[in-house]
């Protein structure tokens, strides 16, 4: 098969022609390029949103922890994640591949099999790529158009004295389930985890959170038409590094309280059993792609509750204050169960994952 053909067979007939149409496509994969139709603004004009994001195998992923379809899965969530930290709606998709010769057909429809999964799940229109080989390793790069209302972008720069933190959804459940996917994988001689054995292990929501992890798209889209949100963020490395992003961006300073923080119970029950602290992972995991921002004070225990009502998590977990950029956190006191504010306050550091770090 060559690469036309190859192409033909990983995307042909893979989503309907009412979410194509839906998402203004007037001409998708097949040609030198897409054309799709600027949507029309429910509420006014729209600005485009473009977020591009690259997985490498053995630095984002490796067989031993990932399937084929997760890959694909993951590559366009965290695009997705990345819309939705603005605000805006995800509308379409452009998708390269670079793939080494371990990567046959097979393999590679099976990427694309997730790829299309998440895009269906989040509307997402794949209009077009690239492919090509690869000398090594399999690359992936996503590309994500999406909109949002003119002017109407949320930044991390907006945060304000006063204002309430917030998350989305529960920190650390990713970093702690690649934890056990690698020493399950090393018990295994680099063997693969089905999703049986993680389930019999009580890990299962673990390796879910970690493998297929679920941007928050309709909470985002919640929060911003309240008007009351001053910044947004999403956690793909990890709670501490995303908290100082805001608050280098604001020029305030973020507080954190561990006694807020939500904690998964199967998490906090598979750190137990490893001797670990899970505010490690909670605090420098990432790739949880739950939302951390800030907003109106005023406003913050209303929003939770029409989330809530949603089905949709919402957590306070602290506020923003003046100061020097930075973040800081009041920790629990876990003899006594008391806290001391003054004397438990600690500053937290950048503890995310780094590309570049010396």
């Amino acid at each position: 098969m060559d690469e036309f053909g190859s192409i033909r067979h990983w995307t042909n007939g893979r989503q309907s022609g009412e979410l194509l149409h839906g998402q203004g496509v007037v001409l998708g994969i097949g040609d030198d390029a897409a054309v799709v139709e600027a949507p029309p603004g429910i509420s006014g004009a729209l600005q485009w949103v473009l977020a591009v994001d690259t997985m490498v195998e053995s630095v984002h992923f490796n067989e031993a922890t990932m399937a084929e379809a997760d890959v694909g899965w993951k590559a366009l969530a965290a695009n997705v994640s990345d819309i939705a930290a603005m605000g805006g709606e995800p509308r379409h998709a452009l998708v390269s591949v670079s793939a080494p010769g371990a990567w046959g057909p097979a393999r590679i429809r099976r990427l694309y099999d997730g790829l299309y999964a998440c895009a269906d799940h989040y509307g997402v229109a794949i209009i077009g790529g690239d492919t090509t080989s690869s000398p090594a390793q399999l690359v992936v790069a996503v590309t994500v158009v999406g909109t949002v209302e003119a002017g109407k972008a949320i930044r991390r720069s907006g945060a304000q004295p006063g204002d309430a933190v917030f998350v989305t959804g529960p920190v650390g459940m990713a970093a702690a389930g690649l934890h056990y996917l690698l020493a399950a994988a090393a018990l295994g001689g680099g063997q693969f985890v089905p999703p049986a054995d993680a389930a019999a292990a009580g890990t299962a929501a673990l390796v879910q959170a970690h493998r297929r992890p679920a941007p928050s798209v309709r909470a985002a889209r919640m929060l911003a038409a309240r008007g009351t949100v001053t910044s947004l963020n999403d956690i793909s490395d990890g709670l501490s590094s995303e908290a100082w992003e805001i608050a280098d961006a604001s020029g305030v300073r973020l507080l954190l309280r561990e006694s807020q923080l939500p904690v998964s119970g199967s998490m906090a029950v598979y750190a137990r059993s490893k001797g670990i602290n899970p505010l490690e992972w909670m605090l420098g995991g990432g790739e949880d792609y739950v939302l951390l921002g800030t907003m109106a004070a005023s406003d913050a225990k209303a929003a939770k509750a029409a989330l809530m009502e949603a089905g949709l998590p919402m957590y306070l977990i602290g506020e923003v204050e003046a100061g020097p950029a930075g973040v800081d956190m009041i920790a629990e006191d876990r003899h006594s169960g008391h806290r001391a504010e003054q004397e438990k306050r600690i500053p937290i550091q950048k503890k995310g994952y780094n590309h570049f770090t010396d």
